[in-house]
């Protein structure tokens, strides 16, 4: 008996589902890492994303007006979304942003989609989220690459200018994470359509956690196709197929709501019992049947990649804005609470993880416009920068306090709070991206052989065992080779290579290497010695997909600053550089540990450790000296910083305007401060029961002058805004400086 026909005993076939996923998308950076070899090359030629002087205008012009337009205190506490907003968005073509010009869309390029979903998320997650479907998965995307001439002439100009609204239903009770499990069938059979008999398919559905679908006008379905008559003269199963059907067809059901986290906006359910549609409403026509399944994992990378990492960042950023200008003006003990080491300690992760965000979402896009789909990318990036979005948030609702935990318009951070689980959420839950899909289809497109022989393994060839035999020479002289060189950079670690030309970044490029190359080994390890049963293996392959992911953070990280930091910012973007790619670096490694620690066999976990020289932590580390320099750093009013905070757009009397504002008055004012801080100390003047009152002691005392005074004051008064928290009275009607209630923001009926 052959070694192919013993390992044909013991390993899983890849089924359809798999085959189809796995053909899906293309393989970019995270194939060189995975391989041991990280390719600084091609990702130094990853051409610069810039926005074009078009995407730009619409920065400048459109998403302003909105960003003006919407107050979500507002929209939070009503029912609806305002209809002036989706009438706006209509008219503006905020739907239009990946429908081509010929069509009468905007055709921006992913980056100019990410940055304007972030900067719409920045103010609202209702209205960034009604701005982001209709541009990621769903009708507009599966007729660009799928529909019919005939489809795409009717559908995509509908959709560019908000006279169809769609929603594509995936989603059932049944099958949610498993949505190759769908229980939705359409049944071939021949009815009346438009006055004439057709074949076509009796439908039945029950679809949840729709977006957009309680005002959609067009609806985009998958359910699996069955013909048990042999109509269409092939077999009886047909598998899953994506169809467009208008919401005014008899039998369609649409409207009901579901309430996510109380964020308004729209999402619901779709039902049909028995609705025949004729084979013209499947997105490509009749011979697209079955292709459902291949059509949607190819067309996952727009709303992977795009716009739930951009809803991560837009958290980050507000994060980090409103953080940093409150830790310097909030004042306890007599000093800001910018200067105690607790609050910098969480203020540098914030800091440095807003950077790394940045720089994933750059990258990330920067290969999307290269027409690239990288399905695993695509995957790290959602995953990710969802999760470091949570983590941000949670370290600035520690520093605000009290002030983070009271609604009302003057609150940057509660509606991203609450918001900010629903961009885990889709998709499967994180769990599901972390556990299954980073390297379970990382491990199966990155390896360079691994597909080809699982493949050779249950072919039916009569030349199956020398083609198993000759792919499996390759295999073995892949693996010796790699952990050749893991064992070298083991035992050498200067010998790694970095080709930047920056001294300080030439060390984590090295680190990158050598990482990468442990990494290798314990993939080649982990196949060897589990086979099959890595794919249940779940937290031991989700932490080689953590070394994976978090390599790609650093790599990213490199290149932002390499490329996107001017040479003048480069001093004061250091400290974020640096604890952004360390924090990667240390993740990494640490998530190898915890790989080699739980490993099942005692031997190969000993060879593993043996031939990578890994027993113990050799990574730079983040010290306490990083933390403080990246914490005063993210006090300052730099060019970098206002980088790094590019998507949020203060809007006038905003709590975003009302906290900078304060921010830089303070900043204009800090000598001033200081002297009338140091009289205080040596009793020159009285101190008074509030600091308006120390201000006019100082005046009198000639401490200050008018000029003086009237600067000074001015900051107070902008201070005591900002650390202020909105007032309701009883009835919780909002009320204003005057104490007077603001009519326009009661709760609607």
């Amino acid at each position: 008996m052959s070694l192919r026909t013993q390992l044909k005993k013991v390993l899983p076939s890849i089924s359809v589902t798999e085959q189809e996923a796995l053909d899906a998308g293309d393989v970019w950076l995270e194939g060189s890492i995975y391989r041991g070899k990280p390719d600084f090359d091609a990702l130094r030629a990853v051409p610069e994303a810039k926005l074009s002087n078009e995407e730009q205008a619409f920065l400048d012009g459109p998403v302003k007006e909105l960003m003006a337009m919407v107050d979500d205190s507002v929209i939070q506490n009503s029912k609806h979304l305002p209809d002036h907003i989706l009438e706006f968005l209509k008219k503006e073509r905020f739907f239009s942003l990946i429908i081509p010009k010929s069509f009468g869309g905007l055709e921006f390029s992913p980056y100019a989609n990410s940055t304007i979903v972030g900067t719409i998320a920045t103010k609202s997650s209702a209205v960034a989220v009604t701005v982001m479907v209709p541009n990621s998965l769903g009708p507009g995307e599966l007729l660009l690459h799928y529909g019919t001439k005939e489809q795409q002439a009717h559908y995509l100009p509908r959709l560019a200018n908000g006279r169809e609204i769609p929603c594509f239903a995936l989603t059932s009770p049944e099958a949610g994470s498993d949505a190759g499990g769908i229980p939705d069938r359409g049944i071939v059979t021949k009815g009346m359509h438009e006055g004439k008999e057709v074949i076509g398919m009796e439908v039945t559905w029950d679809k949840r956690y729709i977006t957009l679908a309680p005002i959609a006008t067009v609806l985009g379905l998958a359910f699996k196709v069955e013909d048990p008559e042999g109509i269409l003269g092939g077999k009886e199963h047909l598998g899953i197929t994506c169809a467009l059907i208008p919401k005014s067809h008899p039998g369609v059901e649409l409207g009901n709501r579901h309430d996510p986290m109380g964020i308004r906006f729209y999402n619901g359910t779709t039902r049909g019992n028995k609705v025949f549609i004729p084979m013209e409403f499947i997105i490509g026509g009749q011979e697209n049947i079955g292709r459902g399944w291949q059509m949607l994992v190819s067309c996952l990378g727009a709303g992977r990649g795009i716009s739930l990492p951009a809803l991560g960042v837009s958290t980050s950023q507000v994060s980090f804005k409103s953080a940093s200008e409150y830790a310097a003006v909030r004042e306890q003990f007599g000093l800001s609470i910018g200067q105690f080491e607790g609050i910098q300690e969480k203020l540098a992760d914030i800091a440095g993880k807003t950077y790394l965000q940045e720089s994933m979402r750059v990258l990330t896009t920067e290969g999307l416009g290269m027409g690239l789909k990288p399905s695993v990318v695509t995957a790290i990036a959602k995953y990710h920068m969802t999760e470091i979005g949570r983590d941000v948030l949670d370290s600035a609702m520690d520093i605000q306090a009290g002030k983070a935990i009271q609604n009302g318009p003057q609150n940057t951070l509660a509606s991203g709070y609450v918001a900010q689980p629903i961009a885990i959420t889709v998709e499967g839950a994180n769990i599901l991206t972390r556990n299954l899909m980073i390297f379970g289809q990382g491990v199966m497109r990155c390896h360079p052989y691994l597909q080809s022989m699982v493949e050779s393994i249950h072919s039916q060839d009569k030349s199956a065992d020398k083609t198993f035999n000759k792919i499996f020479r390759k295999t073995v002289g892949y693996s010796v080779g790699n952990g050749l060189r893991a064992f070298g950079l083991g035992l050498m670690p200067f010998t790694a290579s970095s080709t930047s030309t920056l001294p300080e970044v030439q060390q984590y490029e090295k680190a990158v290497h050598q990482l990468s190359a442990k990494l290798a080994v314990y993939a080649d390890f982990s196949l060897l010695v589990l086979g099959g049963k890595l794919k249940q293996a779940e937290m031991l392959s989700a932490r080689l997909g953590d070394v994976m992911s978090h390599l790609y953070g650093a790599m990213a990280a490199i290149k932002y600053y390499e490329q996107k930091v001017a040479v003048s910012d480069r001093q004061s973007a250091a400290p974020y550089f640096h604890y952004a790619t360390r924090w990667s670096l240390q993740s990494a490694e640490n998530a190898l540990h915890k790989f080699l620690d739980n490993f099942p066999a005692s031997a190969a976990r000993k060879v593993m450790r043996t031939i990578t020289l890994q027993f113990r932590h050799k990574m730079p580390a983040i010290s306490d000296d990083m933390i403080r320099e990246l914490a005063k750093a993210a006090q300052q009013d730099s060019a970098f910083k206002a980088q790094l905070t590019h998507l949020v757009k203060p809007s006038p009397g905003d709590g975003h305007d009302i906290n900078e504002q304060a921010y830089k008055a303070k900043l204009a004012c800090l000598d001033l401060l200081s002297k009338v801080k140091k009289a205080l100390r040596k009793k020159d003047i009285k101190p008074g029961v509030r600091f308006g009152e120390t201000l006019d002691n100082a005046l009198a005392a000639s401490l200050i002058n008018a000029q003086e005074y009237a600067q000074l004051v001015d900051y107070n008064k902008k201070r005591e805004k900002a650390i202020r928290v909105d007032e309701f009275d009883f009835d919780m009607n909002l009320l204003d400086d005057n104490a007077q209630p603001i009519e326009q923001v009661k709760q609607a009926s």
